[in-house]
């Protein structure tokens, strides 16, 4: 008898173990949401594009963008905070994900705990460019003129804390000079204005002005991140052209709700690196001029730990006051 209920007990925890197999097995086994917290049209949102493109081929479920703009990144972000943790609602963001927590008291999710991280897609240099008419034609002119009329100089940028405000910043900290920042509503509204010179500078997506650098509306002095674009090649880095430390990283990476299961986590990892290995999406990334960032899930949530820790510093190295 007890033998018989034993062989009974195996056979159901064998059954629910299976059950369990299979459905992990199974995912997934219907559409897929990538939320991307701003406009369409945007690099970021090509890119995540490209990727869910690929992804959708080796899933065989359609991977769909919904465009959840407004808000720097938040309104997008807060609604993925709520979803159910199955893997079905997911979220591309950039470093405004770790930028936010230190630029607003009272966010609704917290994005340490909220959320899982993915893995990471891509990065995105941005262009340090100035008006065609602005007497500056390389960093350490610009350098000069914004030391010879401390705080007379101002930037462009996006958004507060966009990639393009921090770029801006870790810049001009590192470089120890004294400017005001000028917020637009939106990278359009920051080129036009630089086109026009009435800013100095703006550190520009490079795929958003590769058009006005070659039609010579916009001078471009160096690029921003730390390495050098395959946009412009022949561009040096600000740290090239004598600023240490002024390197900033413009990345996409994609995140789940918390709780999301860790197999299902590590299968989404699985496809995003396939298809940043892809030719077709290597080719998107290389118009962009972007490059691919394959990380494992481990790699991924070290370098958010480290990003957290930089977005921290550069806010409040800045004298960024948090939003209500």
């Amino acid at each position: 008898m007890k033998m018989s209920r034993l062989l009974v007990c195996l056979v159901l925890a064998g059954g629910v173990a299976g059950v369990s197999a299979q459905g992990q097995a199974a995912y997934p086994n219907r559409p897929i949401k990538i939320v991307v917290p701003i406009s369409p049209g945007s690099a970021t949102d090509v890119l995540v594009r490209a990727v869910a493109e690929r992804m959708q081929a080796r899933l065989g479920q359609p991977v769909v963008i919904e465009n959840r703009a407004g808000a720097g990144t938040t309104i997008g972000a807060a609604h993925v905070a709520k979803a159910e943790p199955d893997g079905y609602t997911l979220l591309a963001n950039s470093n405004a994900h770790t930028v936010n927590p230190h630029l607003y008291r009272n966010l609704p999710y917290d994005s340490a705990t909220d959320f899982v991280g993915i893995a990471t897609l891509g990065s995105l240099p941005n262009i340090l460019v100035v008006s065609p008419q602005s007497p500056v034609n390389s960093v350490q002119e610009l350098l000069a003129a914004a030391r010879s009329r401390p705080g007379k100089l101002n930037y462009a940028s996006a958004g507060v804390g966009s990639g393009t405000h921090m770029n801006s910043e870790k810049f001009r900290i590192a470089s120890g000079l004294s400017a005001e920042h000028i917020a637009f509503k939106g990278t359009p509204e920051a080129v036009t204005e630089t086109m026009a010179g009435r800013v100095d500078w703006f550190f520009a997506p490079g795929v958003s002005v590769m058009g006005a650098v070659k039609d010579r509306k916009l001078k471009a002095l160096a690029v921003g991140s730390k390495e050098r674009s395959s946009l412009l090649p022949d561009l040096p880095t600000t740290e090239e052209a004598g600023v240490p430390n002024s390197a900033y990283t413009l990345w996409i990476g994609l995140f789940a709700p918390a709780k999301t299961p860790a197999p299902i986590i590590a299968r989404i990892n699985q496809e995003v690196q396939a298809a940043l290995a892809s030719p077709e999406v290597r080719d998107r990334f290389a118009k962009l001029g972007a490059d691919p960032m394959p990380m494992s899930v481990d790699a991924f949530r070290s370098f958010l730990a480290q990003e957290f820790k930089v977005s921290e510093q550069i806010v409040k190295a800045a004298g960024i006051k948090p939003q209500d």
